[in-house]
Order: C-alpha cells, then sequence, then structure tokens
C-alpha cells in the first residue's frame, strides 16, 4: 500500500513540472544577447564578420569572427570542414551566428548561416585580396577578446563592401586605419600645432605624440617629422601617392603603438604587403 501511494506521488509531481506526462518543459532562449537559463546554459545570436578560422580535428573548423555587439569572439562549427560548410567559412565572410557554451568563458560552439561573401570582390584583383588580408589580419591581431566595439564594426563592414572598387578603397582603408588607432586608444590629434597651437599650416605629424605640427612650429626638427598630406586632414582630392604617403604615417603608429604598446608584437605582414601591392599599382 505504501509503495502504490509513494508510486501516485511520484506520477503527479512529473504532471506538475511538466504540465503533461512526458518529458520536462524546456525554456525557449531569445537570441538577442546573452542569458544565462538553469541546465541551458549561454546563448546569443549577432552578426559578425569571419576573421580567421583553424581547423580543429577532422571535421571541426574553430573561427574567430568580430561580431557587432560581441567583438572578436571564437568558437567551433561543427561540421565547418565539410564541403557543405567550409566554402561558407572564408575571411571576411559576413555571417549570422548563434553561439552556445554550458559557461559564459568556454570557448562555445556556432551555428553559422551566410549572410553574405566577400570572395568574389576579393578574388578580384591583387589589391582587394591583400586589403581583405590586411584588414581581417590586423583586427584578429589588435581587437581584445570579447569587448563590443560597435563603431568600428560599422566602419570595417561598410569598407570591406567597397572590396573591388580599387579608385576608393585605399581612401576608404586611410580612414580605416585612422579609426582603428582611434578605438584602440592612440588616436592622432590633427586639429591644431603642438608648438603653436595653431590650425593653419600643418604639415607635420609629431612621431612621438602624434599631434599635428606646422612648419614653423617644427623649425630645426622638421626632418624628424612625419608627413601630414592633406588627406589625412580631410582636405584635397586625395591623389594615390597622396594616400600612399599618408599610409606610411599612419604605418608609424600602427608599428609603435599599437604593435608595441598593445600586442607587445610584430604587425602581421599583410599591412606590409597590402602597402606594397598599393605602391606597385599606382
Amino acid at each position: 500500500m505504501l509503495r502504490k501511494k509513494l508510486k501516485e506521488l511520484l506520477q503527479a509531481m512529473q504532471i506538475n513540472a511538466t504540465g503533461r506526462t512526458g518529458s520536462p518543459i524546456r525554456p525557449t532562449l531569445p537570441c538577442a544577447g546573452p542569458l544565462v537559463v538553469e541546465n541551458a546554459g549561454m546563448e546569443w545570436r549577432d552578426q559578425g564578420i569571419l576573421l580567421k578560422k583553424i581547423r580543429h580535428g577532422e571535421t571541426a573548423t574553430i573561427i574567430e569572427v568580430f561580431c557587432e555587439h560581441h567583438g572578436r569572439h571564437a568558437g567551433i562549427v561543427r561540421g565547418g570542414a565539410s564541403r557543405k560548410i567550409a566554402p561558407v567559412l572564408q575571411p571576411g565572410a559576413q555571417l549570422d551566428l548563434v553561439w552556445r557554451a554550458r559557461l559564459e568563458d568556454h570557448l562555445g560552439s556556432y551555428l553559422v548561416e551566410p549572410i553574405r561573401s566577400r570572395a568574389a570582390a576579393a578574388m578580384s584583383g591583387r589589391l582587394a585580396l591583400a586589403g581583405l588580408n590586411a584588414v581581417t589580419g590586423i583586427l584578429a591581431f589588435c581587437l581584445p577578446e570579447r569587448e563590443a566595439h560597435g563603431g568600428l564594426y560599422a566602419r570595417t563592414e561598410a569598407l570591406l563592401d567597397l572590396l573591388g572598387q580599387n579608385e576608393v578603397w585605399p581612401l576608404a582603408y586611410l580612414k580605416w586605419e585612422l579609426a582603428l588607432l582611434e578605438e584602440m586608444g592612440f588616436g592622432l590629434d590633427l586639429s591644431k600645432c603642438a608648438v603653436t597651437g595653431q590650425s593653419e599650416g600643418l604639415v607635420f605629424v609629431s612621431p612621438r605624440t602624434g599631434r599635428a605640427v606646422s612648419a614653423k612650429g617644427a623649425g630645426e626638427w622638421a626632418d624628424r617629422m612625419l608627413d601630414l598630406p592633406p588627406c589625412l586632414l580631410g582636405l584635397g582630392p586625395a591623389p594615390d601617392s597622396e594616400v600612399l604617403l599618408a599610409l606610411k604615417t599612419t604605418g608609424h603608429f600602427m608599428h609603435t603603438k599599437l604593435a608595441t604598446v598593445l600586442a607587445a608584437k610584430p604587425l602581421p605582414q599583410v599591412r606590409a604587403r597590402f602597402v606594397e601591392v598599393f605602391a606597385t599599382d599606382i
């Protein structure tokens, strides 16, 4: 009799917990932002730009993505090495992502859906391919992990959408590089001369402070200054030769500030390769 009553009690408890006999009700996770759900773990949904991928075992791939709301974020794609999914996982691809993990600090796994591929644009010429490699390589190198940079993400997406338009892409890349330095805390101050305080006649940039300097303010130190072409100030028609000169100036801070101070290691060679290709195409 006691055993029978115990069995009935357990059945009643099961019905109350599920709303019906059978499997317990599982909560449905929303896809906007991270949320901890007991016994279900973490899940969020976002869009992102694929930066790099690494083969993991025989069938899986670890990808690193620059997400709009979750920054540089890695995860495993099950079956990422398959013939169906591998073509989608190309650097620069725009992806719709669902990330899941048991705990927030775990690597986690991705479900991916393609939004648009940039492979055709990247393969349209040497400059486009070198440019794509430079952008994805630099972002994978310098972005802090799992830290959102929404403004930089928007600029990066707009820049990559211009791939293949060689007449505008180098200048767009230069502006993106200035934005990257600003976002990482090494922005250039080109508003006025660091010596005289005047806003006219700015022709140099101090290699130490990143501030603009006029010819008068530079004085006998002019030969140690970096060039400040008008395109860095957003002025003039910005011919390719001027953009190339400006890239040498921003390149100084990419090497001495972004790489040396932030990452304590050399800047990836993909940037030098892009500048080299651009110089030969002028």
